[in-house]
């Protein structure tokens, strides 16, 4: 058994997600996500999986991680029977450390789905993004895909780019007030002509916070 890590993260204003050019048979010179097979010795659970594959490609131990979905068919693996635990990964942006024989870059999504990926990759790609994208509506997820603190601005910029339109304004804003979901750092950044604009970070313990009322229906 194995599991799949689709990584995504945000930057040049575009969704990317995190591809490994194969250096192994099957599917040989073909573009993946990063995976790799359960540990037995040494992971303790799926989760330790996914986490160590996430570390091993990026170097990044603390990421916001979900579990998406288990997959197993004799159509997925040209060696046979094959079953994996899909999870996906969400972190800032960060330069790849390009170690081993593996390649790996961050490829825009869309551009993503339109390769020939590895197995069924490109399924599974698929359905992180249908995943996220629902999630977007109702949590703060957009904020693990940029640096901690960043600006309001910022912040709405991030879930418009994962949506794929624009959010008002005002109403975005007043969500985030009335839930007091952001900690203030007291620091500030400038972004135009304007004033300097404030720096927030995520509480912590609104990581995997739900609001009420979906963002849509302000």
């Amino acid at each position: 058994a194995s599991v799949d890590v689709c990584i995504l993260t945000l930057h040049q204003n575009q969704l990317k997600v995190l591809l490994v050019k194969r250096g192994d048979y099957p599917h040989k010179h073909r573009w993946a996500l990063a995976g790799g097979f359960i540990d037995i010795a040494q992971d303790t659970d799926l989760e330790s999986t996914a986490l160590r594959t996430l570390s091993k490609k990026t170097g990044v131990t603390t990421p916001y991680l979900e579990q998406l979905a288990t997959i197993g068919n004799q159509q997925r693996d040209p060696r046979g029977w094959s079953m994996t635990a899909v999870y996906f990964a969400l972190i800032p942006y960060l330069e790849l450390p390009q170690t081993g024989s593996e390649l790996s870059q961050w490829c825009d999504v869309e551009l993503a789905l339109s390769l020939d990926l590895a197995f069924d990759h490109r399924q599974l790609l698929t359905l992180a993004l249908e995943r996220i994208r629902a999630k977007v509506l109702y949590t703060l997820i957009p904020a693990h895909v940029i640096s901690a603190p960043f600006t309001l601005t910022e912040l709405q910029q991030a879930y418009e780019i994962i949506m794929g339109h624009e959010i008002e304004k005002k109403s975005f804003r007043r969500r985030l007030e009335r839930e007091q979901v952001l900690t203030a750092t007291g620091q500030s950044k400038q972004e135009g002509a304007g004033r300097p604009a404030a720096l927030y970070t995520l509480k912590p313990e609104c990581a995997v916070f739900n609001f009420k009322r979906q963002l849509e229906g302000e």
